[in-house]
């Protein structure tokens, strides 16, 4: 077990990877379920590992096939992409346990394997993102996971998926692109694409007008990758029309993973004093993300699908992380760290109880949920709790996200953003009273009068989402005591 423990970080990835040919080997959709549960349920317990190693001992540091940086490939994992690999794999897991009956009913029988062969795929690039400590493999990565993530937004039941999946596609590609263009200039630059020797090597030469384009590339395209506003445009269609436990997957995890590279690279391989001193990188996540927060909200307050409201409600919570980042504080970071993890579990309890929802009435349309308070009880519950975390209603998750992030721009001196978040809150507040009023004060519509709870299969997971939205409202200690660590570690630079 000793020597299997070194090996952790390659285990990380390669159990996902050789998952996903199995599941397309299967061409059964019970057998690649039970192939792609096992991979993520293995993936999760890896991931734990590894949190605890670094809590511990420290950064971790594995050389790929032997081979020592920066010559062979480095799989770096410290505390700031251990809480990403346990928010996705563990996400994953429970959207894995959720998803049988939710795909059976949503995807074509002769598909569902290869939904599942998919679903892997993109848990591996997502893991493989947050592991790497190659800037060229964080690219392979990135890719891996976007492609089949298109692949798995256009096997949604309507036609407007396929348009989703390709606007995605498109936006995606141009992303990709630039973030590509940007490693490209720091490699004819530095010589090196590991990312702690291009760390080494950029400190003299950051004055040059290349580095400054390559930073530009990679925040340009990573912040289309994150959804950012105003480059945002891709995600309310891809959310509302992929397959249920599509949409909890992906909002939950794609975008947060996103937001984590964006960090380090910008802390770890440029630095604080070059992004936030040198460059205005603060005005230019802060602007954009205050826009957010209320664009968002508003946005999602005149959405007549529940699916589509919630997906601009993560615009604005993205919005509430970048601007965290955007304070360049210790404080900063780590509420931008916590609610990176807070939003990951509020949206997967929320999209599985829509997916829940429409296995029962076959649609997420607020006026067709009208009176599924009585009928759905136990859904709904779920629904309740994952939206008073999005408020940061006390005793939820989203609370203590909240309460960070204001005690940052307290520490900031920044007074005003705080009164910015109270109102965007209040915002937020419009549309869970819209779904709450429609859920439990209105008649049901007709034919729709005997609707019941989903199947135990799809709504313990979900019950089991909103009771850690509860639970890490209650116990902080461990996603606060890693983002705080993560959050010196940045400040610092490490890797």
């Amino acid at each position: 077990m000793a020597d299997l423990s070194v090996h952790l970080p390659a285990l990380q990835v390669v159990v996902p990877l050789v998952a996903a040919p199995l599941c397309l080997l299967a061409g059964r959709a019970g057998l690649a379920w039970i192939i792609a549960f096992a991979a993520s349920a293995a993936a999760t317990a890896t991931a734990a590992a590894l949190a605890y190693i670094t809590i511990h001992n420290g950064t971790i540091s594995y050389h790929m096939g032997g081979w020592p940086p920066p010559w062979g490939i480095e799989y770096v994992v410290d505390t700031a992409n251990a809480v990403i690999l346990l928010l996705v794999s563990a996400i994953a897991t429970v959207v894995l346990a959720f998803s049988p009956a939710s795909v059976a009913k949503e995807i074509r029988p002769g598909s569902q394997h290869l939904f599942y062969c998919m679903f892997v795929l993109c848990l591996t690039g997502l893991l493989g993102i947050a592991v790497t400590g190659d800037a060229f493999n964080v690219f392979v990565f990135l890719e891996i996971s976007s492609l089949s993530s298109y692949a798995l937004i256009a096997m949604g039941g309507q036609r407007k998926a396929l348009t989703a999946a390709f606007q995605y596609l498109i936006m995606g590609t141009i992303g990709a692109t630039f973030f590509l263009i940007g490693v490209g200039l720091l490699y004819i630059m530095t010589g090196t694409l590991n990312m702690a020797d291009m760390q080494a090597r950029i400190a003299g030469i950051q004055d040059s007008r290349t580095v400054v384009a390559a930073f530009a590339f990679i925040t340009v395209g990573l912040a289309l990758k994150a959804a950012l506003f105003p480059l945002h445009l891709w995600l309310p269609n891809a959310y509302a029309f992929a397959p249920s436990a599509v949409s909890a997957f992906i909002a939950a995890t794609a975008t947060k993973v996103s937001l984590y590279v964006l960090l380090r690279f910008t802390f770890t391989i440029f630095g604080a004093k070059f992004a936030f001193l040198n460059l205005p990188l603060n005005w230019v996540l802060l602007v954009p993300a205050v826009i957010a927060m209320f664009a968002g909200s508003l946005s999602a307050i005149f959405q007549r699908d529940v699916k589509r409201m919630l997906a601009y409600s993560s615009v604005a919570q993205i919005g509430y992380i970048t601007l965290a980042i955007s304070l360049a504080s210790s404080a900063g970071l780590s509420a931008a760290l916590i609610h990176i993890f807070n939003h990951g579990l509020m949206k997967a309890a929320l999209f599985c109880a829509m997916g829940c929802i429409f296995y029962r009435i076959g649609t997420t349309r607020i006026d067709d949920m009208a009176g599924l308070g009585r009928q759905m009880p136990w859904t709904m519950t779920a629904i309740v709790i994952g939206g008073l975390s999005l408020l940061g209603v006390p005793l939820t998750a989203g609370f203590i996200s909240k309460w960070y992030l204001v005690q940052a721009a307290l520490q900031a001196d920044l007074w005003w953003l705080v009164i910015l978040i109270a109102l965007s809150s209040m915002l937020a507040l419009v549309y869970i009273w819209r779904l709450v009023e429609a859920m439990y004060f209105k008649a049901p519509p007709p034919g729709l009068e005997g609707a019941r709870e989903a199947p135990l299969s799809m709504l313990l997971p979900t019950l089991f989402l909103a009771g850690a939205n509860i639970y890490f409202g209650l116990d902080t200690r461990l996603p606060v005591a890693m983002a705080e660590n993560a959050a010196t570690l940045l400040l610092r630079g490490q890797m």
